[in-house]
């Protein structure tokens, strides 16, 4: 059976390594996973072209929406979000289905020992942190602040937030670091889905809190080391890159992640 990972770019995914691990613990010596270049144009034609060796395919930027377009089946996660980043493939029918959220809430609960709750501060309004709100509500965390620089532009994420069900505050205090750091020092769980630099210069994360930066290389990033400084719990992207990996394998397999053998193949 073949799978892959397709995006643009998409030469950095570290989905390969992971899968491929997997597939080694599982005994499934007949499978490959490989990554492949393309772009929301060419994504119908790809997935038109698979025979019935292909089992899934990770999708990632900029596929996750247009993913929704080419598929038999969407998940209720996945539509409620209005992206996805999986699609598996059985019996000639595509399903797609949304693992980020899975993943977020797993990397999350992993850091601590204790529940997590309180107030959440997400910071950016894309399709991750929609994902995010799916995953805070999951946890049961229903007050949640996000930061954005523009909230004329947020409009994808207030309809996510309809249809989650969930009332978040949508706040432009990106725009100035010293509003952001003001909201930040009363979070108890951050979510930065930020690209490197624009959260470079952003701190004022509380001791105590739990802080998942979602860009894990390199690392830590800026924003993950000022908020550890502070004496915040860091939480690197991997994890929530693993963790959405062992459900895009467990989907698409039908057995359970090997986690501690897909967590070994992360740099």
């Amino acid at each position: 059976m073949r799978a892959a990972v397709l995006g643009s770019p998409v030469a950095h995914s570290l989905s390969p390594a992971l899968h491929t691990a997997a597939y080694r613990a599982l005994g499934l010596d007949g499978w490959t996973y490989d990554r492949h270049e393309c772009d929301e144009a060419a994504l119908p034609a790809f997935v038109d072209g698979l025979d019935a060796d292909w089992a899934g395919l990770s999708l990632t930027m900029p596929l996750k929406r247009v993913a929704l377009e080419v598929a038999d089946e969407v998940s209720p996660t996945a539509a409620a979000i209005g992206a996805a980043n999986t699609l598996v493939l059985t019996g000639g029918r595509r399903f797609a289905d949304n693992t980020d959220v899975l993943g977020i809430v797993a990397a999350l609960r992993g850091s601590t020992q204790r529940d997590v709750g309180g107030r959440a501060v997400v910071l950016g309004a894309g399709g991750t942190a929609q994902a995010a709100l799916a995953a805070l509500r999951d946890l049961g965390i229903d007050d949640v602040t996000v930061l954005v620089r523009n909230p004329a532009r947020a409009g994808e994420l207030r309809a996510t937030a309809d249809r989650l069900g969930v009332s978040p505050v949508i706040d432009d205090a990106l725009l100035d670091p010293a509003r952001t750091a003001t909201v930040l020092e009363k979070a108890d769980v951050v979510i930065s889905t930020l690209p490197g630099p624009a959260a470079d210069a952003l701190s004022g994360t509380g001791p105590g809190a739990v802080v998942l930066d979602v860009v894990y290389a390199p690392w830590p990033t800026p924003f993950a080391a000022a908020a550890q400084a502070g004496g915040a719990r860091i939480v690197s992207g991997l994890e929530m890159l693993l963790h959405q990996a062992v459900a895009q394998v467990e989907l698409m397999t039908g057995r359970p992640g090997p986690v501690e053998a897909m967590r070994a193949a992360l740099p």
